[in-house]
């Protein structure tokens, strides 16, 4: 048994359920303690306060961790576990869900528009919440609400004209999509009757104009050997930089991988990636080495069918995020300039210009839509560009 606990109030039925819980989440059996002597606490407080379960509100937790605080207890109280356990109370129904604000008009559509982007459009997630702060942003300021029969190219562009006057070229072009991708939603639905998104003007601004960034190959490796194969975070790690730099994996790519994805016998791997596109690459030897590694060495046992996890409880599916973070650190070990996930793909895009792979080939693997994404490594093929240029006039070479 995880710590010792008095029996004598009212939270007693539910302590060796939160036990379980938090033991199932992949805490420590020493965090547990510690979160269990905190729930008794809580269990005596309540008790003294003569207040029943179902006045363990949030608010209520605040005042016992004040409390906790001025009898010197407070350093051992953690607002998190407190809350963990409070959503651990409503979820075997305990205490009653917390009431939300009722949807207005203007929620519903914003819920409606990101199902859309989400089961229609295929956007991640993390797009989705970008696309939907924009659109509640233009929505919420309108007189006339939801209510777009009236909507004219005049209104949209004065709205981005207001939010974008601070904002930078890449920030304003952000907009200008998120807006074009509402208008677009409420045309195919039918709020709107004229097709808006193609009115709305574009932002001015050069696109491809620099160089692709180089990060050479020791820079690579160097990033590569700074995971500790000792340990659990520096297996998981190494997998997911091999995956980023010898496949050329997004961030978010890494992060949807499942088990069922890796195809062992053959050596390939399924990659879920933009707009729902699925595709199929060969799995380099080290790569999959580091995945295998990791799986059979390194990865927590748990019912989740996502490859990669987070290191620390609760044990749950890593985010994009977390992708980037594993870059930083490395690079923060290695004592080289920040970089992000995107520049070890720009790397891999590189070393292959390098050893004369064709662009189409290149865009393939880095899975392009458009071949003119790939073109901007043109400009790093320095050999190709020297054969095709033509000398300036009056200057001898």
């Amino acid at each position: 048994m995880v710590g010792r606990f008095r029996r004598d109030f009212e939270l007693a039925p539910h302590v060796d359920g939160f036990r379980d819980h938090l033991l199932s989440l992949g805490y420590t059996p020493g965090t547990v303690a510690n979160e269990m002597a905190v729930i008794g606490r809580l269990g005596r407080w309540l008790h003294a306060a003569d207040l029943p379960v179902a006045f363990l509100s949030a608010a209520n937790l605040d005042r016992f961790i004040a409390d906790q605080h001025r009898d010197g207890h407070g350093h051992s109280v953690v607002r998190h576990g407190l809350m963990l356990f409070r959503r651990y109370l409503i979820d075997v129904g305990v205490l009653p869900a917390d009431q939300k604000r009722p949807p207005d008009a203007v929620d519903e559509l914003v819920a409606s528009y990101c199902a859309w982007l989400l089961h229609d459009r295929g956007l991640s997630p993390t797009t989705v919440r970008r696309y939907q702060a924009t659109a509640r942003r233009f929505l919420a300021q309108r007189p006339d609400g939801v209510d777009l029969s009236r909507l004219t190219s005049t209104e949209v562009t004065s709205f981005l004209l207001a939010i974008s006057t601070a904002a930078s070229v890449g920030s304003a072009k952000g907009h200008v999509a998120e807006i074009r991708s509402l208008l677009r939603f409420l045309f195919v639905t039918g709020r709107t009757l004229v097709a808006l998104a193609d009115s709305v003007p574009p932002i001015a601004g050069w696109h491809d104009t620099g160089i692709p960034p180089r990060l050479p190959s020791d820079t690579v490796r160097a990033l590569l050997d700074s995971c500790d194969p000792s340990t659990p975070v520096g297996v998981r790690d190494r997998a997911i930089m091999l995956l980023v730099a010898r496949l050329g994996l997004r961030s978010i790519e890494v992060a949807r991988l499942r088990l069922e994805d890796m195809h062992w016998r053959i050596g390939e791997v399924t990659i879920r990636g933009k707009a729902r596109r699925v595709d199929r690459l060969p799995l380099s030897v080290d790569a999959g080495q580091a995945v295998a590694d990791y799986l059979t060495r390194s990865r927590p046992r748990t019912e989740l069918r996502t490859v990669f996890l987070t290191v620390r409880a609760p044990r749950r599916p890593i985010s994009s995020d977390v992708v980037g973070d594993v870059v930083q650190q490395a690079c923060l070990r290695t004592g080289v300039p920040v970089i992000g996930p995107h520049r070890m793909r720009h790397a891999l895009a590189t070393e292959m210009v390098g050893r004369g792979v064709a662009l189409a080939d290149v865009s393939q693997v880095l899975r392009h839509r458009d071949l003119a994404t790939t073109a901007i490594y043109a400009k790093i093929d320095l050999a190709s560009l020297r054969m095709v240029v033509r000398p300036w006039p009056g200057v001898q070479r």
